[in-house]
């Protein structure tokens, strides 16, 4: 399931969750679900250029898992990533593709170099007024802007169940973590970016401990007490062996993307 949407009038709620990754990288790298090649096709024709030869900054890297993607894509790929524990799985991982300290509210980049920047599951990290400004210098005329998220396929029974259920043990608000097109809405409140949109379904099966890691390596469970983290795992654990008996989940997602031109 992926993560849900950070709180917004917590602004400590939110710096603690976007830095609880760094004590789990291990967890996030081994469990995450990674992304299509048809999310890289749509990427080039939304852009208009391919990634063979481009030069891609991807921001928010975490452990590499895009980044790598892209890499494998013939992109010259430069990874921003602020956090020190995802920095340094994401070296551990991908020693060959060069690291830099830093987020997207304040790229340590020169203006106008890269022809493609990207936010995997990051761009909600950042502070679009400060974002949307760095990100508009950093690419050059002609470039481009991609955000992308794994989003839950809402329309899949047991994925909603699912989504509920943790609503009601976290006390989340469910219906608003269901409406991920608010992630295009608040993409850019500014209006400088016009955004394509693009959805990418995708599916993959993995043993239930995996899914479960993969629920425990999101903020919402990683930011909670170790008690509660446990009791929900137990409990959810239960849930999915009734809708997968032979401990298979099939994990249904739609990549939520967004592509802007640099103008």
């Amino acid at each position: 399931m992926t993560a849900s949407l950070p709180p917004a009038a917590e602004p400590d709620a939110v710096r603690a969750r976007a830095h609880s990754f760094n004590a789990a990288a291990a967890q996030y790298a081994a469990n995450r679900p990674s992304y299509p090649p048809a999310l890289f096709d749509a990427i080039e024709e939304l852009s208009g250029r391919p990634l063979a030869g481009a030069r891609v900054v991807d921001a928010g890297a975490g452990t590499g898992m895009a980044t790598a993607l892209l890499h494998e894509r013939g992109a010259r790929v430069l990874a921003v990533e602020p956090g020190p524990g995802m920095a340094a799985q994401f070296r551990r991982t991908h020693p060959d593709i060069p690291l830099v300290r830093g987020d997207g509210n304040a790229l340590p980049l020169a203006d106008a170099t890269t022809d493609l920047l990207t936010y995997a599951q990051a761009w909600h990290w950042t502070d679009t007024a400060r974002a949307v400004p760095e990100a508009l210098r950093v690419v050059r005329p002609g470039g481009a802007i991609a955000l992308w998220w794994n989003t839950d396929a809402f329309d899949i029974e047991w994925i909603t169940e699912s989504r509920r259920r943790t609503a009601r043990f976290f006390g989340v608000d469910a219906p608003v973590e269901q409406k991920w097109e608010a992630r295009a809405e608040r993409a850019d409140p500014s209006g400088r970016l016009a955004f394509t949109r693009r959805t990418i379904r995708w599916s993959r099966r993995v043993p239930v401990d995996t899914h479960l890691a993969n629920l425990a390596s999101h903020s919402l469970l990683l930011t909670a007490p170790e008690d509660r983290r446990a009791a929900f795992l137990a409990q959810e654990r239960d849930h999915l062996l009734t809708v997968f008996p032979d401990g298979v989940v099939e994990e249904t997602y739609d990549v939520l993307l967004l592509v802007a031109p640099r103008p």
